[in-house]
């Protein structure tokens, strides 16, 4: 047997003796001079970071995105540039409203975001398990969160909050459904679908711009708990999701999801009955199709969780050459808010980190901040800003996005027929049989446990107006009488 490695202070020192601190003799006192003990004690009370905000329980893995059809046509972006292109990539998916220590079999929305390392840099897919999502307008997103976190006064989780929430923004009403249907709680991560829930927007190497939104098909299938069933799954285990990721991958067994686009020409945005660039509002298949890009595998678990998982950091900001932003005006705002919220997590120098940095050379102008462990223009000490003489890095017009055109009516995309907030949830209510719409009345009834009448009624009226046998459905399984829509709408 080869020898082992001899344990070491941080400083590289060796310790001769991990079991026994520094004492005056076996009844006296710690002596201060035990630097060895203080470290140890100093850096377990330091071993914790700030969970996310929002998306704190999570499980993940790396993988391979490869290239099955070619959409060059749409996008300059190395990674589709040809088919069978391989690229490495990392997931994370996630529960929304839990703490770390929640359970993962819970009902909510769930993260699905992806890191690409593409050779111009890395591209970052942050989406949902949902097409859509509750609210439309970044000023509402921090209320919302709010409504799906802690009471503070009774620190506990408040259903009034979130009906009180929901009941007052009509556009929550389709992300609800699918909340509340049976996709609103997988089995586990490969049985669900991803999307890239935004609109964002392909360019090409003619400048030709185009809508879009991804899409990535479980090849798994998909597989849902009752509410019944969850209850019994978190009783016998709060870690199901990382128990079926984890074990899954490390038995060889892959799993894929097929990865798709939507596009509309830029052109088209300016004519369709809804607004193309609101998160609460699906693009008809009918209409623009799914086209093939490629399929996405999951084929490799972390070798450290924490340093893999816990400390990716994935952003919409993260965009590279051929895809860009829309008028998306949930987008917008998160383009800002993801970085500065990982600025505020892990340091200002987070991308630098293995599992974020990109697989290319990084030239930046950035300097200094806590923790800068890695090149600070000591190769090139003179090119420290810029435009400069000295050889620093410059920019490359042949990079250069199209403009955005926006439309000069402030309020064009935001009022199409009203900004219809009912037609596509009744859409897909009249997709459900009579058995998903059973479970969908029942488990609108048990989120709403103890929530006060007038909120209950008030969402009743948003069922109605969807449709009148979803109220209905819903206020049998509270046990209650209809209320009189005509006089509460």
């Amino acid at each position: 047997m080869s020898k082992r490695k001899t344990m070491t202070t941080t400083a590289g020192a060796p310790v001769s003796d991990n079991q026994n601190s520094l004492s005056a003799g076996p009844r006296g006192p710690l002596l201060m001079q035990d630097y060895q003990l203080f470290e140890k004690l100093a850096h377990q009370n330091r071993e914790r970071i700030p969970e996310r905000v929002v998306h704190a329980k999570g499980w993940g893995a790396h993988g391979t995105f490869t290239v099955t059809n070619d959409i060059s046509q749409y996008t300059r972006a190395k990674i589709f540039s040809e088919v069978g292109k391989q690229t490495p990539m990392i997931a994370r998916f996630s529960t929304v409203a839990g703490e770390q220590g929640a359970a993962d079999a819970e009902r909510d929305v769930r993260g699905f975001a992806l890191k690409f390392y593409t050779e111009e840099g890395n591209w970052d897919m942050v989406g949902n398990n949902t097409p859509v999502f509750f609210v439309r307008d970044p000023r509402k997103f921090p209320d919302f969160i709010h409504t799906q976190k802690r009471h503070p006064r009774t620190n506990l989780r408040s259903a009034t909050a979130m009906w009180d929430f929901w009941s007052l923004s009509p556009e929550s009403l389709h992300q609800v459904t699918i909340l509340m249907s049976d996709r609103g709680l997988p089995v586990a991560p490969m049985y669900m679908n991803g999307y890239s829930s935004h609109t964002y927007s392909f360019w090409n190497e003619d400048g030709e711009r185009y809508w879009i939104k991804f899409h990535f098909k479980t090849k798994q299938g998909h597989k849902h708990y009752t509410n019944k069933e969850a209850k019994k799954i978190v009783g016998e285990s709060r870690e199901t999701y990382q128990e079926e990721l984890f074990g899954t991958i490390d038995r060889g067994e892959f799993p894929k999801w097929g990865v798709y686009v939507q596009i509309m020409p830029e052109a088209e945005a300016e004519n369709t009955p809804y607004n193309p660039f609101d998160l609460t509002k699906v693009w008809p298949h009918g209409d623009y199709p799914l086209i093939e890009v490629g399929e996405m595998e999951l084929n490799r678990n972390a070798d450290n969780y924490f340093a893999e998982i816990e400390q990716a950091a994935f952003s919409p900001s993260n965009m590279v050459p051929g895809i860009s932003v829309s008028p998306d005006k949930m987008l917008q705002a998160r383009v800002f808010s993801y970085a500065d919220a990982h600025r505020h997590r892990l340091g200002t120098h987070y991308e630098a980190l293995p599992v974020n940095a990109p697989k290319v050379p990084v030239h930046t102008y950035h300097k200094d901040g806590q923790m800068r462990f890695f090149d600070n223009f000591a190769e090139n000490p003179d090119a420290y800003y810029e435009p400069n003489s000295m050889n620093g890095p410059v920019e490359d017009e042949s990079y250069r996005e199209p403009p955005l055109k926006i439309s000069g009516d402030a309020d064009h995309y935001d009022h199409r027929e009203g900004n219809d907030d009912y037609a596509q949830p009744r859409a897909l209510f009249n997709l459900f049989d009579e058995g998903e719409k059973a479970r969908l009345f029942s488990n609108v009834a048990d989120a709403m446990q103890g929530v006060p009448e007038h909120i209950i009624e008030r969402q009743l009226v948003h069922f109605h107006k969807c449709d009148p046998a979803y109220a209905e459905g819903v206020a049998k399984a509270l046990g209650i009488k209809v209320p009189d829509f005509a006089q509460a709408s």
